[in-house]
């Protein structure tokens, strides 16, 4: 079945080029992971399997989510005769769900080989019947040939430009075979090669074509994929199945130098709609900058020198608007400790964010090392806790908060437990459906160790060190007797304002979200990072605007318990994305299985979670700096 990718090309290739142009002509330097393989002719390259995934097929949606260990007992593929082994992967690719294996393929460099019959499958009625209904999913086999996945070819239908879709598929469910798939059996694998010297040879591509053939009455394997004479593969329910695994390799010289040869399989399908996004949330920031600047300049710096004038009338001097609150703005909220365990943790993940982006822009994240975004992620958190320890630190001193252990303590454990927790919970539908996308034990327990032995001792260092630098000074004080608030105008209640909020900064990025989603759950290839750093910044700088701009309006209608608000308006943009994300449910997707609902359900409120709070931190600590501004230039008597 035809199965549309999308992909991106992002700035890092700009990067590279400044940074290969600022240095000195020198040997070639390749990250780790990603050096080039030489081979010679006759050498074996090795084959890799990895897990089945589900993909989105061209005109349908994304029908499960659950992957498939590619050994998985009911499938029947040929195993080695060596026996199967499992291949040594990084942390993220483990959370990612791949699960890499030897494989029986014998491929030769420059060597061609025709009708290599692998072996002989024998399928039960059951196994046929799980066997036809992941078929209908549109499972896409993965193998990795020198770290390049083995792809099919496709042509985008807008620019006409030829790509190579990662992956190919298990069976055909297409048209005719739309309630009686058929499985696929045969593969033609053509190999390209670089050299430069006709005595070393470099992968530079792999595609797979493949084909359902059925076994002929005389009980010999057949590889004639051009007769239209000859009937494809269908598995009976009702009684064994026995038919062969054959396959065909062609090497095919190409002028694709091994540097560029992911080029390729990064393809964007139509790169207009990324600078649309762009474009759009450049827009929305200049604006509201504008706004904002508009406010401040003129009105706050109006109502500010009208407050120091020393020489006006007493009717003049009177206090109105937000310098009414200037005794209540920073008395302390409700909560005020899950609220500095919240801006810590926020303040952990924005950091990750921050430099996770830094290095994928400098080209260090490259796609041949295949789970390095997850892995990188994962322990630039780990390593970040002594910032949630600081932020909170600073946070819970300077609303007058005391129990700085108990912060400290909760600072350390409630997100990484919270997170584990949901993570296992989902795990546990991973495992009743054998996927193999279930995390196994040992990697929990690395996990468990990265954020209780490592993050968790940061996040105290970091904590006692916020302690030492004490809290942040107020210009103003706060009054004994609480003033009394008098009712807001509809659009500043507290959902209200959050709603509201929410909708510019994801507004800014709501075009690019649609890539991201389709990366996290169809299985897309997503490489623009250029254009998710911009996106980001972006999102990042509304949020603040936003957040500052609603805190101004609070105040003048005297309501001073800004800080929960300034928060939840920073954070306001999770709940759309949430929306978001049933939207794409809906118009994407079609999981029947109960548990691939759930799945997706948790894997989203996890990326909305995540939202929240690294926007609702931003939210927080912009208002929390313009308040300390706006209420040092003014004089109080």
């Amino acid at each position: 079945m035809a199965r549309p990718r999308t992909s991106g090309w992002s700035l890092h290739a700009l990067s590279a080029f400044i940074l290969a142009s600022l240095l000195s002509p020198s040997n070639a330097f390749y990250l780790p992971g990603a050096a080039p393989k030489d081979y010679v002719v006759g050498e074996q390259v090795p084959v890799y399997v990895n897990a089945l995934t589900p993909v989105i097929a061209s005109n349908a949606k994304l029908k499960s989510m659950i992957n498939y260990d590619y050994y998985n007992p009911q499938f029947h593929f040929c195993t080695p005769e060596e026996g199967v082994k499992k291949q040594s992967e990084s942390l993220g690719s483990i959370l990612f769900g791949d699960r890499i294996f030897n494989s029986p393929y014998k491929i030769n460099m420059n060597q061609n080989a025709s009708c290599v019959s692998l072996c002989k499958s024998i399928v039960p009625p059951a196994d046929a019947k799980f066997i036809r209904e992941r078929i209908l999913e549109d499972q896409a086999i993965n193998w990795l040939v020198d770290g390049l996945p083995a792809s099919e070819l496709k042509q985008d239908p807008k620019s006409g430009d030829i790509f190579y879709d990662m992956g190919f598929n298990l069976g055909n469910d297409d048209d005719e075979y739309a309630t009686d798939p058929i499985l696929n059996n045969h593969y033609d694998i053509r190999m390209e090669y670089h050299t430069s010297d006709e005595k070393h040879y470099r992968v530079v591509g792999v595609l797979v074509w493949p084909f359902s053939i059925a076994t002929p009455a005389n009980g010999k394997p057949t590889c004639d994929t051009m007769s239209a004479n000859v009937p494809p593969l269908r598995l009976s329910e009702t009684k064994s199945n026995e038919f062969y695994y054959t396959y065909s390799v062609s090497w095919v010289k190409s002028d694709t130098p091994w540097a560029t040869r992911w080029d390729n399989y990064l393809h964007i399908f139509d790169p207009r709609i990324h600078w649309f996004s762009l474009i759009n949330s450049i827009v929305i920031v200049v604006f509201l900058c504008i706004m904002v600047s508009m406010i401040l300049l003129r009105t706050v710096s109006r109502d500010i020198s009208r407050y120091n004038a020393m020489d006006l009338s007493e009717d003049v001097q009177e206090d109105y608007g937000w310098k009414l609150v200037h005794g209540e703005v920073f008395r302390q909220p409700q909560y005020s400790m899950v609220l500095a365990v919240l801006s810590g943790s926020g303040a952990q993940l924005c950091v990750m964010v921050g430099i996770t982006l830094v290095f994928a822009l400098l080209g260090f994240l490259s796609p041949s090392n295949r789970g390095s975004l997850a892995t990188v992620m994962m322990v630039f958190w780990t390593l970040f806790g002594g910032v949630a320890g600081y932020v909170s630190s600073r946070v819970y001193s300077s609303l007058g908060g005391t129990d700085k252990r108990k912060t400290a303590f909760i600072t350390a454990t409630f997100l990484p437990t919270f997170i584990f927790s949901v993570m296992f919970l989902l795990n546990l539908f991973l495992v009743a459906q054998s996927s193999s996308g279930a995390v196994p034990f040992g990697t929990m327990l690395i996990i468990v160790l990265m954020w209780f032995g490592i993050s968790a001792p940061l996040t105290a260092i970091g904590f006692f060190y916020g302690t030492r630098h004490g809290p942040v000074s107020h210009p103003v004080s706060v009054n004994q007797i609480p003033r009394q608030i008098p009712p807001p105008p509809s659009y500043l209640r507290p959902w209200a304002a959050t709603l509201i909020g929410g909708i510019l900064p994801f507004g800014a990025a709501f075009v690019e979200l649609y890539f991201v989603m389709s990366s996290l759950f169809a299985s897309r290839a997503y490489y623009a990072f250029g254009f998710l750093a911009l996106t980001a910044g972006v999102v990042a700088l509304t949020t603040a605007t936003v957040s500052i701009l609603f805190t101004y309006f609070m105040l003048c209608a005297e309501e001073y318990r800004w800080h929960w608000r300034s928060f939840f308006i920073g954070g306001g943009s999770a709940f759309w994305l949430y929306m978001y994300g049933l939207f794409y449910w809906a118009s994407r997707l079609s999981l029947d299985g109960f548990s691939s609902v759930v799945l997706y359900l948790g894997y989203l409120f996890l990326i909305a979670l995540m939202d929240f709070l690294v926007t609702g931190t931003i939210g927080f600590l912009a208002s929390y700096w313009a308040v300390r501004k706006l209420y040092a230039a003014i004089r109080i008597d």
